[in-house]
């Protein structure tokens, strides 16, 4: 079964390790270095700087389509025959957008209130980016209920970083 694992900067390469990833997505300020973990190829580690906002602030890169666009593209290259780790710097704003993203793009049949659900039973501290999440949601023509389902969930327990965790596709 093709598992996508989310994960903080600090427990990347831990994760990678521990899961068997052969590919994995950095959603993180563009002024962060972050080395491609041992195992990975280059070609199968993904780079998207942006801030962590949701709106437009000096000196920081606010997410747009453009990263949204990347973001599809890697995904739906993955094989699925490992897993795939998707990060930011705590593991629980803009990768659990990438995350939430992603299932969605696989399994367009599945309803986003149930993938947002999942979410949050997965990842108690998780609150997406809503800026990635609105965008994704015009891209992929989902009418508002990818929006509309993270408001739902509405804001993750407070915690400095989240727990790394397993998201089923299926």
């Amino acid at each position: 079964m093709p598992t996508l694992h989310v994960s903080s900067l600090s427990k990347l390469n831990e994760t990678v390790a521990a899961v068997g990833a052969s590919h994995v997505v950095t959603l993180i300020n563009a002024a962060t270095v972050v080395e491609t973990p041992p195992g990975i190829a280059a070609d199968r580690h993904l780079m998207l700087a942006m801030s962590d906002i949701t709106a437009e602030m000096d000196g920081h890169v606010i997410p747009a389509s453009e990263h949204v666009e990347r973001l599809l593209g890697f995904v739906r290259d993955w094989d699925r025959q490992n897993p795939i780790v998707v990060h930011c710097w705590a593991g629980i704003s803009r990768s659990t957008a990438g995350a939430y993203i992603s299932v969605c793009a696989l399994r367009p049949e599945r309803d986003e209130g149930e993938i947002a659900e999942r979410l949050r039973i997965l990842s108690p501290s998780a609150t997406p980016n809503a800026r990635l999440v609105a965008l994704a949601d015009e891209i992929l023509g989902r009418g508002g209920r990818m929006r509309a389902a993270i408001e739902r969930i509405g804001r993750g327990a407070d915690a400095f970083e989240g727990k790394p965790f397993r998201f089923d596709l299926d």
